[in-house]
């Protein structure tokens, strides 16, 4: 196997990773993503033991053991572009030999869970309620720079949806990708689940006007009204997409589960969203220890 540059890998001076500034044997084979910093503590509170305390930038490491499971948490900031940087170098620890530069000949799959906010793209689907995605819709472009392609359900959907949604030149090409079965079984039950949208930003990217106008103010009504034999656009947020398209071209397991926060549709927002976060955090976790 040809070695890869030190231009390609870039480590640091201790042989970590350069972004998250991880060495292999800190992290654990399952994965909490969050977007926020702040919310790593959130998490590892509920350890029974902590064991690994690192940071850099806006990517926060906490690896510790939960009821006897050992559970990595880390937050990756805001937006698809850190998602291309925390699944590859996540990637790197567990599937290259950072002293030798080669890929290892046995891959190992992480199994890598978003827990998030996230906006509602449906009238019944209220504020403080969680949604589990079943599919990751990238409407920022970030796979277009990948060779991600789609068979089967995966390739009707995104075939059907490009059509209602057509780019019009303004818009990155929407990708597809779907949620590990092995997560989604476990983690879906009792909770809603659907189509997550994924946007480039906050504000225009989701049609809100602020002082700047939206290019397209039809994009909350296409993404509503997508039906495609059952399948639905439940809500939208800014990094799912990326997370199950990189997942399924590097082989790991990945899903993502989000409190709503604020429903679009309806036009409420929550006045609990602490507590609703604390209440899907134990219930992740508590599944996730089952594994």
């Amino acid at each position: 196997m040809s070695k890869i540059a030190e231009s390609e890998l870039i480590l640091n001076k201790d042989g970590s990773v350069y972004h998250l500034n991880l060495l292999p044997h800190e992290i654990s084979d399952i994965i909490i993503n969050v977007g926020d910093p702040d919310r790593v503590s959130m998490v590892s509170d509920y350890f029974d033991s902590i064991e690994v305390k690192k940071n850099k930038r806006e990517f926060i490491t906490h690896t510790g053991l939960y009821k006897g499971r050992r559970i990595t948490v880390l937050s990756t900031g805001i937006g698809t572009d850190n998602i291309d940087i925390v699944y590859n170098e996540l990637d790197a620890l567990v599937n290259i030999d950072l002293e030798t530069r080669e890929i290892k000949p046995n891959l190992t799959p992480l199994k890598l869970v978003r827990i998030g906010t996230s906006g509602s793209l449906q009238a019944e689907i209220p504020v403080d309620s969680f949604v589990c995605s079943s599919y990751g819709l990238g409407l920022d472009g970030l796979l277009n720079f990948y060779e991600l392609t789609n068979e089967g359900l995966e390739k009707e959907i995104i075939d059907a949806f490009r059509i209602h949604l057509p780019n019009k030149s303004i818009f990155p090409e929407s990708y597809l990708a779907k949620s590990s079965d092995l997560l989604f079984n476990l983690l879906s039950p009792d909770i809603f689940t659907g189509i997550t949208a994924s946007c480039s930003g906050f504000y225009a990217p989701q049609v809100r006007q602020l002082r700047l106008n939206p290019s397209r103010f039809d994009l909350i009504e296409k993404l509503t009204s997508f039906d495609y034999q059952g399948h639905k656009v439940t809500n939208f947020e800014m990094e799912t997409g990326a997370m199950f398209g990189l997942a399924k071209l590097l082989g790991h397991h990945c899903c993502s589960v989000n409190v709503i926060v604020a429903n679009r549709i309806t036009k409420e927002f929550s006045k609990k969203s602490d507590e609703s976060m604390h209440n899907l955090i134990q219930l992740m976790l508590d599944r996730l220890a089952s594994m």
